[in-house]
This record gives C-alpha cells, structure tokens and sequence, in this order.
C-alpha cells in the first residue's frame, strides 16, 4: 500500500494508545502483520521535552520504518513546535491527535475536543503542516463530538484543505467513549468526499469485520487498538484472510508463551527492570485472559516485582497450560474454557 509517500507492506494499522503502543509493542506488531504503527500521543508542551515519558516515547531506535508520530494539544504554535521536535527526534510521519475522548485531554481542548472548534482545527493543520514541509502530516479524529454534531465531513474537507495527507476515523464520537458499537455510515460518507487515503477505526476485532468493514466504506484501510492488546498476531492473520479468503490456523500456547517471552524481555531492557515489571502485568494480562486458572494467575502476578519472578511465574503458566493442552490451539483452549 502507498501511504503518505511511503511503501507499506499492508493496509493495517495499529492505533496510537496510550500507555500500549509504546516502541515494543509496535515493533511486535509489525513484526507479526502490521503494516505502520502509529506511537502512543506525545505532548506538545515543551515543558515536558525533558521528562522520562517524553524522552521514551521518542525513542524509536530500531524500529521499522516508517515511524509515525502522534502529537497532542490545542495550541497551534506549541503543535508546530512539537512535530519539529519529534522530526528531529526520528520520526517520519506526523499524527495529529483529534481522536482521544479522555477527560484530561478534552478538559484542555485538545483531542476529540477540538472538532468542536473548526477554525481552531484549521489554524492547528496549517501550522504544523507548515512547520514540517518536507514530512506527511496525518490526522486522527471521530465521527463528531456527540450524535446531533457529527461533522466528520468538514473537518476532512478542512484537513485535505490544509495538506493532510491521510485520515483516520474512529466510528464513534467523543460523547460515545469507547461505549456502544462503532458505526461505519460516517466514515463511508467522508471517504466519498475526499481524495486522500481513509483509514476505518473502531470495533475491528476479527478478519470477518476487518472485510466487512472495508468493502462497506471503502475505505483505504483499517485501524485496529484494542483487539490487538495480547493478540499482536491479529494483524498476520487478517492480512493472510483479506489474501486468500482463508483463515490461519490459530496460533498454540508455546507460539503466545514465545511471544511474550519476547515481548517481556523488550519491555524490560526499554522502561528499565523496575518500571518494566508494572508495565508488563496489564500485556501479562491481556495475553492470558481467558485461560483456565488466569484470573489466580493474574492476581498472583501483580504481587511480584523482580523480572526474574515475574517470567518465571509466566513460563509456568503457559508451560503447565501447554502441557495440559498440548492437542488444542490457544483460540480451542480459550473457546474451551468458557464453554466450561
């Protein structure tokens, strides 16, 4: 697929979410089917250039190329500001954040708020396109900012205006959260409207929807955040389903207790042993959901602070779990366990 001057090797996207997306993650996501992942959003406050948040999600040594970056905040200057900062620092595509429903970004008018103030979202793309002429800029946004004000259209009439390069859309507004069912009707009347890539967003969860979604709103491509948390693998196995119409054989218990080991062991050496073990339990967590024993498991796991433990803890699980399923796939042992 061409994207924003780039050859990707598919249209599937890993969403920007924060306090997930961080460089492991994306990594193993490409790895395992993705074809671009956008970063957790970074700040435009300068203030905070130094912090250790900051400073790690800006780092993107060894990652794929590209790397796409997302910024947030509602001041035009300090967003200009910030894409110079992360393009020095790596990056080569640039998101803007007008998607984030989260009260602590919407109570500063940033995020999904800003779609309620359009001459705000113009002057913003204006000026952070301007500021990185010779790099894509991207944005990321609803279908509006409650049910009776869904002006998706218009911020993508603005966008491509200003020049956006691509779009991304979430099918739900901002009063929604994450609430409800996401609705495709929107995002297929702005693909109609516009001339740059679209990419659909929202409750795309397994090959079948990623399908139905794109032949529905013909849409450039497909965004996928939360169904990808503990199952990175869903980015191979939509893609291989879009190819041939045919499913992967799910992956087994020793393929998932190899890419966490793995995914572990990134996290680790990435946020230091300290910080890397609080971070690994919620990935720990999303990774073994489902399985026979997981909640004991999980509530034990969050007791431990030592790196050394804490694999150890995730070997057994998985080993044992191995060992008693050693016939059954981890989707056979999961269906499994709830029809129990």
């Amino acid at each position: 697929m061409q994207f924003s001057g780039f050859t990707l090797k598919n249209n599937l996207f890993v969403a920007p979410m924060a306090g997930v997306t961080d460089r492991p993650f994306r990594m193993l996501c490409k790895e395992l089917g993705a074809g671009l992942a956008v970063s957790e959003m970074v700040t435009s406050n300068s203030l905070l250039y130094g912090s250790a948040k900051t400073r790690r999600r800006a780092d993107h040594e060894g990652e794929v190329s590209p790397v796409s970056v997302q910024i947030a905040g509602a001041d035009p200057r300090m967003m200009a500001e910030a894409a110079k900062f992360n393009i020095d620092s790596g990056a080569q595509i640039i998101d803007i954040n007008m998607g984030c429903p989260a009260k602590k970004v919407c109570n500063v008018m940033a995020g999904s708020a800003l779609m309620q103030d359009e001459p705000l979202v113009v002057r913003i793309l204006e000026a952070v396109v301007a500021a990185v002429p010779n790099t894509p800029v991207t944005l990321k946004f609803r279908t509006g900012w409650n049910r009776d004000n869904k002006n998706a259209a218009a911020i993508a009439r603005i966008a491509e205006d200003c020049g956006i390069r691509a779009l991304a859309i979430h099918g739900r507004t901002r009063a929604d959260q994450y609430q409800g069912s996401a609705e495709y009707d929107t995002i297929a009347a702005v693909k109609s409207r516009v001339n740059i890539p679209l990419i659909a967003n929202g409750d795309i969860d397994t090959p079948e929807k990623a399908k139905y979604v794109l032949d529905y709103t013909g849409a450039d491509g497909v965004m996928i955040g939360r169904a990808a948390q503990g199952r990175p693998w869903i980015f191979r196995e939509i893609e291989h389903y879009l190819a041939t119409g045919e499913h992967l054989p799910p992956p087994r218990c020793t393929e998932i207790h190899q890419i966490l080991r793995r995914h572990l062991t990134d996290l680790y050496a990435f946020y230091g042993e300290e910080t890397g073990v609080k971070i690994a339990r919620k990935h720990i967590s999303w990774y073994t959901k489902g399985l026979v024993g997981s909640a004991h498991f999980r509530h034990a796991m969050n007791q431990i602070g030592d790196v050394k433990l804490q694999l150890a803890a995730a070997d057994e699980f998985f080993q044992s779990h191995a060992a008693a399923n050693d016939h059954l796939s981890y989707e056979e042992s999961y269906r499994g366990t709830l029809a129990a």
